[in-house]
């Protein structure tokens, strides 16, 4: 039994020894491995950023790159940053009655560290910060200043991105607005014809004549279908109660306009005034469709400067046409005895919601003839639809209907000869 005590005893002091030994091995090669770099960093003034040495030569091992770790700064009351910055100050007043080669030397290094772009935050800890020399752009007076003339313009930029079939439509401002729009928020509302159902808004950032805008728009459209398509902006004056008023609109089809990306366009917005004078006269027309009771609503209202054979009078003709086929055909009572008349008929349709991109409207205006069984003349035809039957004014008015279906979307139009 004392045998057997001693070589436990001494068993477990061989393993204790060896455990100590093993232990102090692994400190040591501890020791080695991370072993303090001597700083071979040059002494820098206290206030500039720690320097990271870059080695001049074509290649050097990562072991020989030397580094500085950065300070640590620990956080100090206001009383003891406020006893620095006196300090620091006293240090500056002393530093500007040196030597002038001192000086020399000082805004050296000054100007080395503003070419690098450092600034000093609370004049202890230098971060990075931006050249606002590098940056000034000039005002958009100086570059879009609006052309001479009484015409409202529009002014904008339009860029197409092939390798992202992207759009860019820049809405830039407005010159020469009416003055009874001066007090108003002007709003613009644009849409990229034929498919582009959902406006996309833009507000101005200023009142008055020449009022600013500076938005991006980005619409979404292929190479092949981007040539065929028209950019509508439809320019809006909104009053404080939030009556809305339309100034005017732009339509600027973009095939052949692509070429110069980026320039800046004016073009001058066409009001009602300005577009509705056609050799045959004008209809005045208003619009609205009822998805709740999938209802088609057709007001004419009147027209101007029709070319009449007789006093017989004149009416309008509506028809409802789905594809090729005339669905319903509605016609308004005969004015008689008015260059101008006044129709203020209302004619109502049953449409689906899912027909608006197969239906349209047809408006004749005729003049019945003196013997009943004669058909009437034919003044003049107006068709009002989707990018299957129609085209600019005609297809705009019947997209503000379809995105507006608690309004009556009211606009005139010029007389075509039917077909």
């Amino acid at each position: 039994m004392l045998v057997l005590a001693v070589g436990l005893s001494v068993a477990l002091l061989l393993i204790l020894l060896m455990g100590v030994m093993v232990y102090y091995l692994w400190r040591r090669k501890g020791q080695r491995q991370y072993q303090e770099l001597v700083s071979i960093v040059p002494s820098v003034p206290a206030c500039t950023a720690p320097v990271i040495l870059v080695s001049q030569g074509s290649w050097s091992r990562p072991d020989e790159i030397p580094f500085t770790l950065p300070p640590r700064f620990t956080p100090r009351n206001q009383g003891s940053v406020k006893n620095e910055e006196r300090e620091e100050e006293e240090e500056e007043e002393e530093e500007e009655e040196e030597e002038e080669g001192v000086k020399v030397e000082v805004e050296g290094q000054r100007d080395i560290l503003a070419h690098r772009g450092s600034l000093s935050v609370r004049s202890w800890y230098p971060v990075g910060t931006l050249l606002a020399g590098l940056y000034c752009v000039p005002t958009l007076n100086e570059v879009v200043a609006p052309p001479p003339g009484m015409a409202t313009r529009l002014c904008f930029a339009v860029e197409y991105r092939h390798t992202r079939e992207q759009l860019m439509v820049s809405l830039l401002r407005l010159g020469n607005l009416p003055p009874r729009f001066h007090g108003n928020v002007t709003l613009v509302e644009l849409r990229l014809l034929p498919d582009d159902r959902r406006p996309r808004q833009a507000k101005a950032r200023g009142t008055g004549p020449d009022p600013e805008f500076n938005d991006c728009f980005v619409f979404q459209v292929s190479g092949v279908c981007v040539s065929q398509s028209t950019l509508s902006v439809c320019v809006l004056s909104v009053e404080q109660d939030g009556k809305r008023h339309a100034v005017g609109r732009v339509l600027f089809p973009l095939e052949g306009e692509l070429g110069q990306a980026g320039r800046v366009l004016w073009r001058d917005l066409e009001t009602e005034e300005d577009t509705q004078c056609s050799e045959l006269g004008d209809v005045q027309v208003s619009l609205n469709y009822s998805p709740s009771l999938q209802r088609l609503t057709v007001v004419a209202l009147r027209a101007r400067g029709l070319q009449l054979h007789t006093d017989a009078g004149v009416c309008v003709q509506v028809s409802l046409q789905i594809h090729t086929q005339v669905v319903k055909t509605k016609r308004s009572s005969v004015v008689k005895g008015e260059v101008e008349p006044y129709f203020n008929h209302r004619m109502t349709f049953k449409v689906r919601a899912q027909q608006l991109d197969e239906a349209c409207v047809r408006l004749e205006l005729q003049q019945p003839h003196a013997i009943r069984s004669e058909p009437p003349a034919l003044l003049g035809v107006v068709v009002l639809g989707p990018f299957m039957y129609a085209r600019g004014p005609q297809l705009q008015h019947w997209m503000d209907m379809v995105n507006t279906p608690q309004e009556l979307v009211k606009q005139w139009h010029g007389l075509g000869r039917g077909t």
